[in-house]
């Protein structure tokens, strides 16, 4: 039997306590504060005249904060550990990219699994990352730690445009990192340089238990596209991605693997929805009644 829980504030101490994506640092200016919404809590953002950033609760209340990867970061608890870290993101060839936010009526859970599925590419991202009949999403190795997260590698798929400027297809390899419940975090081969890999990352700012901002973060090694290019190829994949999400029911993702038939192809998705349960997340999941 599964218990679906009405919208409520967020008690659950692991996400109060989890560093949470709130804007795009380029967004935050001195000139007025910025009003958003995090776990049902409004949040007002403003930066001090020497360019930190503060954030202050509905209450009034000071609020941790902190400025990474070119976004500023909330936590409306007592944070226990520090943000994860994109080692890459210091390398100086590449170029570290605020690609757009879009809201999407759906739980962050659900979307990070939508994000880690492979499956889906030829069906929703057609002509992009995926064509029929070329559907097989081939055999691919999961680990799964309580500290670590989730990590996916040896995955390949074929994609006729993977990138902005592609004009041929090319065989794509992909490795998928979670190192926080509502962040995914692909590497993908980088088109031209032999070895390396782009990153790029879904960061979830859960605004309600069915409702996310999601915030799109690129780490490329590229030179032939703009930075208006990247971004409108970035948010079309996107945009492509949204009335699926926005159409999931329950919209909130289900923990008991019972509840849903996996297959093969969703190796990821299974420990992923493992991993939560092992951290204790409950906010924006189905949980089985015991």
């Amino acid at each position: 039997m599964i218990e679906q829980r009405p919208l409520t504030p967020c008690t659950d101490e692991v996400i109060v306590n989890q560093w949470h994506v709130v804007a795009a640092s380029q967004n935050l200016g001195y000139d007025a504060d910025v009003v958003t919404g995090l776990l049902e809590t409004e949040i007002v953002l403003g930066r001090r005249s020497d360019g930190t950033p503060t954030a202050h609760g509905q209450d009034g209340r000071a609020l941790p904060v902190l400025e990474r990867l070119g976004y500023v970061w909330v936590s409306l608890g007592s944070p226990s550990s520090a943000l994860f870290e994109i080692p890459e993101c210091a390398e100086p060839d590449r170029r570290n990219l605020h690609c757009g936010s879009v809201g999407i009526n759906v739980s962050a859970p659900r979307a990070v699994e939508n994000f880690l599925d492979m499956g889906h590419f030829p069906f929703v991202h057609t002509g992009y990352l995926g064509i029929e009949p070329i559907t097989e999403v081939r055999p691919y190795t999961v680990t799964m730690s309580r500290d670590a997260g989730v990590l996916a590698t040896q995955c390949t798929f074929y994609q006729p445009r993977a990138e902005v400027g592609a004009t041929t297809g090319v065989e794509i390899a992909y490795t998928y990192r979670v190192p926080h419940p509502y962040v995914a975090i692909l590497y993908k081969t980088a088109i031209g340089a032999p070895g390396r890999m782009d990153v790029i990352a879904l960061l979830l700012q859960p605004v309600d238990e069915e409702h996310v901002i999601g915030h799109l973060f690129g780490s490329f090694i590229q030179t032939g596209a703009t930075d208006r290019d990247i971004r409108i190829f970035s948010l079309l994949i996107l945009s492509q991605d949204k009335p699926i999400l926005e159409n999931q029911y329950p919209k909130r993702l289900p923990l008991d693997l019972r509840s849903e038939v996996p297959v093969k192809c969703d190796a990821s998705s299974i420990a992923y929805r493992r991993w939560l349960r092992e951290c204790g997340v409950r906010y924006g999941t189905v949980t089985p009644v015991e």
